[in-house]
């Protein structure tokens, strides 16, 4: 094991030792560095003011990524290169591409989330392709301004990241990613800092003997809710075990009729998986957050924090997803639909941790809709969400899954509403039925998102729209996702 986070910040290197495991990358910039250009707007990832990029080797090249710095613990930069708006510079002081286009383009007014714009852009001006308006508009969907308006910086955007990228970072990629392996160790990175200590194991097995020895650790996988415990709940955290540098974790795999998810894939990732077979859950994991927060935020962490309006456990529920638990060197199999107890509350047992999700492909005759309502359509939490797996032969409804957020204390599956349906000819009077069945076995609350009212009717809108977009001509076609 070692006790120092070591990475570049810029092109220079950092150790980082006897700090607190829970300072976030924006504290530490500001008050360690005083690099302020990287601002605090909301604290909970969703303005993009605290945009950073964190860079990672990608064979010979580097990978790059936009995170928030106001959710992100220090300890996560272990390994790799963190990058903000005062490091894009020339030597020579000339400005980045994507600078002098914001410059340009007149694309700021008072600046606070100009720093933010400017790092995003960065990450797309280093794509593997020119974007186009809409890959624009998706890069930039998580940094939000008052006061310029958005046309000029998407302008900026189409204007810098047109050609290949060709700034220093490009030319420089062999070195930096080779100053980064040297960094790594394969190492257990172990902190302490007072009452709380922190752990980040480099393997499957290392994450299983450690979570034996601290059986009620808290497993910090993106830390995009985690993180909201320190910012905005000032919460002391003890004992943290980090999944993110375990590789295995983050494998996505298809092989025959199942795709296996680690349960530390990212949102970004698993959208790349999931998408083709899914074109409906790709759509909704677009609009589940920013892609900062698909960037940092996991499949299995959705899962694991039992939320009962995450978004995609509903849409899991559906598709008949399989969880794998493991403890120490067991593992266990079990529904997705019976890892949920009660509100926050799981199957696992202390030490025990999700390992992957297993989750069916597509079978002949199967069709699949999910639909997320919500105050805002992009970055907001669902006030319900709805997803269904149905089969219909000859007219009738050979087999049908339903699962819902935001209706219970946990994601549910309508088993009731099921067999009302199962059997039956799909047609407007037998969902009208499966209707005011689902009436019946939902139960949900009201709170500030909505009404227990509104939820009840959005839940039977849902099932009704499902039927008709299914009961259309040439029903096995599939949607167009948003592209890349």
């Amino acid at each position: 094991m070692r006790d120092g986070i070591r990475f570049l910040l810029g092109s220079n290197p950092r150790e980082l030792r006897d700090v607190s495991p829970t300072l976030t990358v924006l504290e530490y910039l500001r008050t360690v560095e005083y690099l302020c250009g990287t601002k605090e707007g909301c604290a909970e990832g969703d303005c993009g003011a605290c945009t950073v990029v964190l860079g990672e080797p990608d064979g010979d090249a580097m990978r790059y990524r936009a995170v928030n710095a106001c959710i992100l613990f220090v300890p996560a930069l272990d390994g790799k290169q963190l990058l903000t708006v005062e490091h894009l510079r020339n030597v020579d002081g000339a400005l980045h591409p994507v600078q002098q286009a914001m410059v340009d383009q007149h694309a700021s007014q008072c600046g606070f989330c100009t720093p933010g714009f400017v790092m995003s852009l960065f990450v797309l001006y280093h794509a593997a392709s020119p974007p186009g308006r809409t890959a624009v508009n998706e890069a930039l969907a998580g940094n939000l301004c008052r006061c310029t308006g958005y046309r000029p910086i998407v302008d900026a955007a189409l204007e810098s990241c047109a050609g290949p990228p060709a700034d220093r970072f490009a030319a420089g990629a062999t070195d930096t990613a080779t100053q980064l392996r040297a960094l790594d160790t394969d190492a257990t990175l172990a902190l302490r800092q007072g009452e709380q200590r922190y752990f980040a194991p480099r393997s499957l097995a290392a994450l299983s003997e450690v979570l034996l020895r601290h059986p009620d650790a808290m497993l910090l996988a993106g830390g995009t809710d985690v993180g909201l415990l320190v910012t905005k709940q000032h919460r002391a955290l003890g004992t943290i075990v980090a999944l993110d540098m375990v590789e295995e974790l983050a494998r996505l795999a298809l092989s025959g009729d199942t795709l296996r998810i680690g349960a530390g894939a990212t949102y970004e990732d698993a959208l790349i998986a999931l998408e083709p077979l899914y074109p409906d859950f790709g759509l909704l994991l677009r609009r589940l957050g920013s892609r900062q927060i698909r960037n940092r935020g996991t499949i299995g962490g959705n899962i694991g924090n039992a939320s009962p309006i995450g978004d995609a456990t509903p849409v899991l529920i559906a598709l008949d997803a399989t969880l794998v638990l493991r403890h120490g060197t067991e593992r266990r199999s079990l529904p997705l639909e019976d890892f949920f107890l009660g509100y926050r509350r799981t199957a696992l047992v202390p030490g025990e941790f999700i390992e992957h999700i297993d989750v069916p492909v597509p079978q002949p005759g199967w069709q699949f809709r999910c639909y997320k309502v919500a105050k805002r359509f992009d970055q907001d939490i669902s006030a319900a969400c709805g997803a269904f797996r149905v089969e219909i032969v000859d007219g009738r409804v050979r087999d049908i899954r339903i699962g819902f957020g935001g209706m219970a204390a946990t994601p549910v599956r309508a088993r009731a509403t099921e067999q009302v349906l199962v059997g039956q000819t799909w047609t407007e009077g037998c969902v009208n039925a499966a209707m005011d069945a689902l009436d019946g076995e939902l139960a949900p609350i009201s709170d500030m998102r909505a009404s227990a009212a509104y939820r009840r009717m959005v839940a039977r809108n849902l099932l009704y729209k499902c039927f008709l977009e299914t009961s259309a001509p040439a029903t096995e076609c599939t949607r167009l996702a948003v592209p890349a």
